[in-house]
């Protein structure tokens, strides 16, 4: 029988690579939106022309009600949820001392709230299975700061300390809850960097090289296989070397 994977934030960059790396490995794909509809359309079209079972649903993580319902959907369609990856984000550059209430709390809201929501709404099913997978992404700046993304770097932190927590507190019931925390990774979030920029990451790294989705893919899809029952509560981070 298939496992089913529900991914959030599946359109784009490191996520959209997620959902193609488990379809191949044979899940049952979910696909999570909120605004970008035709691209997830594209994608469950591109899985489903080469074999693979995939669906998209829409969602805010943010909103409690909307997670509700997706959960239901996926359960209804494919059943148990036997892996979720909560890769939902957004990022924001600003100093400190601009950081709005209403910017505060929507990054919050999507990258924390959100991996609340998400987690909540599929462990009751978890823990009655005795089985289950949650891979939370973070980001290396979660685990060191990052010069103004307070808010982000913060949520990010966030985000590392609820997977070490619940990992002990599901751990009883067979559930495995890790964190992959990317380097500087090629994605559209990246994209504003010149060439002088990409340059010197590279030289502050020592593999002296940026990271691509598929790096960061191919370790979600290893935490979510049987060859990682043994892991639990770890942050993961590939980064090249830049943060060790």
């Amino acid at each position: 029988m298939k496992k089913t994977a529900l991914i959030t934030g599946a359109t784009r960059g490191i996520g959209n690579e997620i959902a193609k790396t488990f379809a191949i490995d044979g899940y049952n794909v979910v696909i999570n939106y909120l605004n970008s509809e035709e691209t997830a359309e594209n994608l469950c079209r591109q899985l489903y022309e080469k074999g693979y079972n995939a669906m998209k649903v829409k969602a805010d993580v943010s909103n409690r009600e909307e997670v509700e319902m997706m959960i239901k959907t996926v359960q209804n369609k494919f059943g148990d949820i036997d892996v979720l990856v909560n890769n939902a984000g957004i990022a924001q550059q600003k100093l400190f001392t601009e950081i709005s209430n209403l910017d505060w709390d929507r990054i919050f809201d999507v990258n924390v709230k959100g991996v609340f929501n998400c987690s909540q709404m599929v462990l009751p099913k978890m823990i009655q299975n005795k089985k289950g997978k949650i891979i939370n992404i973070s980001s290396m700046w979660g685990l060191t700061g990052a010069s103004c993304e307070v808010h982000y770097s913060a949520s990010k932190a966030a985000v590392i300390g609820l997977t070490k927590a619940l990992a002990k507190e599901v751990g009883p019931s067979n559930i495995q809850v890790n964190c992959v925390a990317p380097g500087v990774i090629n994605t559209d979030m990246n994209a504003d960097l010149n060439n002088q920029d990409i340059e010197d990451i590279k030289d502050q790294t020592p593999l002296g090289m940026i990271g691509s989705v598929k790096d960061i893919a191919e370790t979600v899809l290893f935490l979510a296989s049987d060859k990682a029952n043994f892991i639990t509560g770890q942050i993961i981070s590939p980064n090249g070397g830049m943060v060790i």
